[in-house]
């Protein structure tokens, strides 16, 4: 049997920083991509912090954004903290918040997005990341230990 060029159904990245002690926001939410590998160490292009950020301010209003509206409050954002905007193109927007959506930290309703139900991210992270995602992988893997005699 033949796999299609390799392609993973699905994958993860977790990493293990320090305990979240005193920090900005912002900086709180870079070591969380980071965690989870919606960032590289070291990237300059930290344009998904700030998307993560702005839909996080707008699920305490339960306010759904389509992407022309998060590419402007990621603007402001970017230059409130006084950040090169880098990375605004409409297209790095969209597959951005596609990456988001990917891991189920995001959904996509009549062509607006939200923190997925509006729900804390602890609770995404246990029932849709490690419950789901996490574990299936997981699964996988374990079945290729197997497999390999």
């Amino acid at each position: 049997m033949e796999v299609a060029k390799d392609m993973p159904l699905a994958e993860i990245t977790l990493r293990r920083y320090e305990k979240p002690y005193e920090m900005p926001r912002r900086e709180l939410i870079k070591k969380l991509c980071l965690s989870i590998g919606l960032l590289q160490p070291g990237d300059s292009r930290d344009i998904i912090v700030d998307i993560l950020m702005v839909l996080l301010d707008a699920k305490e209003s339960k306010k759904e954004m389509d992407s022309d509206e998060v590419l402007q409050a990621v603007i402001a954002a970017r230059k409130k903290e006084k950040l090169p905007l880098k990375g605004i193109a409409p297209s790095n927007i969209r597959r951005q918040l596609k990456r988001l959506k990917d891991i189920f930290l995001a959904e996509k309703i009549n062509n607006a997005y939200r923190i997925s139900e509006f729900e804390s991210l602890e609770t995404i992270f246990s029932d849709k990341i490690e419950k789901f995602l996490l574990e299936s992988t997981l699964t996988r893997v374990r079945e290729y230990f197997k497999a390999v005699k």
